[in-house]
């Protein structure tokens, strides 16, 4: 899954994007690359990030989604959204997929809007807010307190009827650096939810705070290898899905895991 972020402010790629022939091109270059899903949001959750408007967020995102089907029609594309409204818009323009973030969290309805259109669902463990996602939060056990939060939205989105459902652990989002990393080393705990795995680590401030200190950590460009360690152990822990902004190199490592993979296991 490719990062296409259409705003000024997220904390890796914002202002690159915002044009909406930039934008297409990006996906374009990412689908080259070996991308089968673009995820494309309007609206950063970065730290003290501006919260966008309804209104706001249609006009950076249906002119992109619109534009990429045009100049790549086979394209998967997802709309990374809290909103309901923003999600069913994205899904009539031809977007294919729905990214929670709040998983379900802030608007229940959200699997309605997924179940009416028979589109796929990505709900993410987070906590708090929009604009107060990443502020750590206290667990007695990080893993088991995410799974079991995970399975009662899983029943939630089968409930509205949504067919399609995958889960997202959310690496970043009200954890501590040391919860992160755990979580992606006991991704095989969540096996249990029967879902797919989504992992997003993308050059986000666990890995720069592993790579220098949480007080100063590696530069957001700096981060890449990083990424790639850690999404090859939660791969190797049972995620199937990546989402990534660097999708050459996440591909490339996940061509080579894969055969070394498969290289050690026996004839039948």
């Amino acid at each position: 899954m490719g990062i296409l972020n259409v705003t000024p402010d997220s904390f890796s790629d914002g202002g690159k994007f915002v044009a909406v022939e930039d934008a297409v091109s990006r996906a374009a270059e990412m689908i080259r690359e070996g991308a089968r899903i673009i995820d494309i949001g309007g609206e950063s959750t970065r730290p003290g990030a501006d919260p966008v408007s309804l209104s706001a967020e249609k006009d950076r995102v249906l002119p992109v989604i619109e534009a990429i089907i045009d100049e790549c029609p086979d394209a998967l594309l997802s709309i990374d959204t809290y909103k309901p409204e923003m999600a069913r818009a994205a899904l009539e323009a031809g977007a294919h997929i729905v990214n929670d973030v709040t998983g379900l969290r802030r608007s229940p309805e959200m699997a309605e809007v997924a179940a009416e259109a028979n589109a796929a669902l990505i709900v993410m463990h987070s906590k708090g807010e929009p604009g107060d996602l990443t502020t750590p939060r206290a667990y007695a056990d990080v893993t088991a307190e995410v799974r079991d939060t995970l399975a009662q939205t899983i029943e939630t989105a089968k409930t509205a009827g949504v067919n399609s459902i995958a889960v997202d652990p959310g690496f970043g989002f009200g954890k501590s650096h040391e919860d992160n990393l755990r979580l992606m080393n006991n991704i095989d705990e969540l096996l249990t939810l029967d879902r797919p795995i989504l992992i997003g680590v993308s050059r986000k401030s666990t890995i720069g705070a592993t790579l220098g200190s949480p007080s100063s950590p590696a530069p957001v460009d700096q981060r890449l290898f990083g990424s790639l360690g850690a999404t090859a152990v939660a791969v190797m822990r049972g995620a199937t899905l990546v989402r990534a902004h660097d999708v050459a190199a996440t591909v490339q490592m996940l061509e080579v895991l894969d055969a070394t993979v498969q290289a050690g296991t026996p004839d039948a």
